[in-house]
């Protein structure tokens, strides 16, 4: 007898793993979602937002109640209306896993489980996922036919006569409609509007606010000094991968492609992934499980490969590093044509609604 429904273990409730579990729900597959964390996060009034263009928009409508799924989502986005980077939404940090966690329904999650291992049985027709209650410190086998394995701000909204914002607002006058980038002498800031004025910044320079005098003008200075805990990060990235696919194991979200966030692409790679693979699910069923995930990987490698690289290249030009020509991109003397490139819409597969 044919297994009608497949069943997938989702390791990680991100927004990569939230929306697997909304695409497998779609193709008819039952799932289960490991999730180290015991609840669903609070989020937080500040840090980065969610860049998303109008492909991801209408996916995730699509995953929401119907009744509701314009509302929900407008009234956690803010709206980019100046094609300056062709992106046409931020989202607000908080929306990230509280809110698409909610219409995903609870119930599929395993909280507080820390993903151990997996193993794929001798046939290659199912996988079990190993898993550590952190309450009680037990280990827990979940068992699946294909497993899926996912790899600061400024709060302003007290303050409605606030002189930072108001002179940020008079430097950068399209503020609340764009994303802007600064670029300096080997080294940019990205700032733009959250919700509720909320200001989010991203400075990429040594000694954040001893040299920010030297390199902004004083109006984004005071945005960077008034933020009294910025979050450091370290970025990282790795050359894109040769498969992403090995019998039922799945990688999607930037388990699959870890990239540096220059190309804003990050969040929509993940649900596009997510879309993907549910199609290919949908398309060829569970009695042709290996060649729906081989086409999964034939569509979005080539492209998030292309996606991870470009952004990279995106990086160092914005950061005065050497690029792979030998040259160093400066903006007092950059060309039209390299300027072009910093453009979100040169982006590999940007267009391409088949596979974003």
């Amino acid at each position: 007898m044919k297994e009608s429904k497949g069943r997938a273990v989702v390791v990680g409730g991100s927004i990569a793993g939230v929306s697997a579990v909304h695409a497998l729900l779609s193709a008819g597959w039952e799932v289960v979602v490991v999730e180290k964390t015991t609840a669903p996060p609070t989020g937080s009034s500040t840090g980065a937002g969610l860049g998303l263009d109008p492909l991801a928009q209408t996916i995730i409508n699509s995953w929401l109640p119907h009744q509701q799924s314009d509302h929900l989502l407008n009234i956690h986005t803010l709206a980019l209306t100046i094609d300056q980077v062709f992106i046409s939404a931020i989202v607000s940090p908080r929306f990230q896993l509280t809110s698409l966690i909610q219409f995903t329904t609870s119930g599929y999650i395993l909280w507080g489980h820390v993903f151990q291992s997996f193993c794929v049985s001798d046939d290659n027709k199912s996988v079990k996922v190993q898993t550590k209650v952190l309450q009680t410190g037990d280990i827990v086998e979940v068992a699946g036919t294909q497993a899926t394995v996912l790899g600061e701000g400024l709060d302003l909204s007290d303050d409605e006569n606030s002189d930072v914002f108001a002179g940020l607002q008079k430097v950068y006058q399209d503020l609340g409609k764009c994303l802007y980038f600064d670029l300096g002498s080997g080294t940019h800031a990205v700032f733009y509007e959250l919700l509720n004025r909320k200001i989010n910044w991203i400075c990429m320079i040594k000694k954040m606010q001893e040299e920010a005098e030297k390199t902004w003008v004083p109006e984004l200075v005071r945005v960077i000094k008034a933020t009294k805990e910025p979050f450091l990060n370290v970025i990282y990235d790795c050359d894109p991968f040769r498969q992403i696919v090995w019998d039922h194991v799945v990688l999607i979200g930037d388990a699959a492609h870890p990239t540096t966030p220059h190309g804003l692409r990050s969040t929509n790679m993940s649900i596009l992934d997510a879309a993907v693979l549910g199609q290919c699910l949908m398309k060829f069923g569970i009695e042709n499980l290996a060649v729906g995930l081989e086409e999964y990987q034939s569509v979005r490698l080539p492209v998030t490969s292309k996606q991870v690289l470009h952004s990279r290249k995106m990086g160092r030009m914005k950061q005065g590093l050497v690029l792979a020509d030998g040259q160093v991109f400066d903006p007092k003397t950059a060309t039209p044509q390299e300027c072009q490139d910093l453009q979100q819409k040169r982006m590999p597969g940007f267009n391409d609604l088949t596979r974003g």
